[in-house]
């Protein structure tokens, strides 16, 4: 199977196969003829294994010692059981917080938030991790860039396509043939078209956030 097949059949994106292909979780042969990456169905299932655990929130380096045989799956869940519990317990003081919040009637801009903060830290230094929302909030502008180039491509085709119409308009005899001018407006159709497409993998791949993801691990 090539790489789209097998995107399909297990609903994992390309660029994360790759990812989990460079991580050395994944290993498909080389086609001889053309070099190509060959998936068959023992990749096809690793890859189901990985998804799987990835679900339920298994740091990649204990997915690498389950394939690799060092860890039993009882092995895996056990270490990772515990980073649950730890979770649990940090959601636990999160909702404590939030609770000790719900009767307050002040505005936020009449909060002190100097002495939850100060709260909050002594809590971290005794172990307790808070979700910190901050690095989400730069993950809109990793849509900017995207969207301002397929915008920008997809203009600029337009305008060419429009171009050639004009052209075609103002001077019939002076014109290309009809196929000609047919390839002329098929070119720039077919890279906005392009562009359109990349932009909406491009997306759904930020907001799978795999590679994101993997740095905390």
């Amino acid at each position: 199977m090539k790489i789209n097949e097998v995107e399909a059949l297990v609903g994992i994106t390309k660029k994360n196969i790759r990812f989990y292909e460079a991580e050395g979780l994944l290993c498909p042969r080389r086609n001889s003829e053309n070099g190509y990456r060959d998936y068959g169905e023992a990749e096809v299932e690793a890859l189901r294994r990985i998804k799987l655990m990835r679900k339920l929130g298994v740091p990649l380096e204990d997915i690498r010692r389950m394939l690799d045989g060092v860890h039993t799956v009882g092995d895996g869940m056990r270490r990772h059981l515990v980073t649950l519990e730890r979770d649990q317990s940090n959601i636990q003081e999160a909702i404590r917080l939030c609770s000790g919040l719900t009767d307050c009637r002040e505005n936020l801009e009449h909060l002190d938030a100097l002495a939850l903060l100060e709260r909050m830290e002594r809590l971290e230094q005794e172990g307790t991790t808070f979700m910190d929302k901050q690095k989400q909030d730069m993950k809109r502008r990793r849509y900017a860039a995207p969207v301002i180039v397929t915008v920008f491509m997809a203009l600029l085709m337009a305008g060419l396509i429009w171009l050639f119409l004009w052209a075609f308009e103002t001077d019939p005899a002076g014109a290309p043939p009809l196929p000609l001018l047919a390839l002329f407006i098929a070119i720039p159709a077919a890279v906005a078209l392009g562009v359109i497409i990349a932009l909406v993998q491009r997306i759904r791949e930020i907001q799978k956030g795999e590679e994101d993801d993997a740095k905390q691990y």
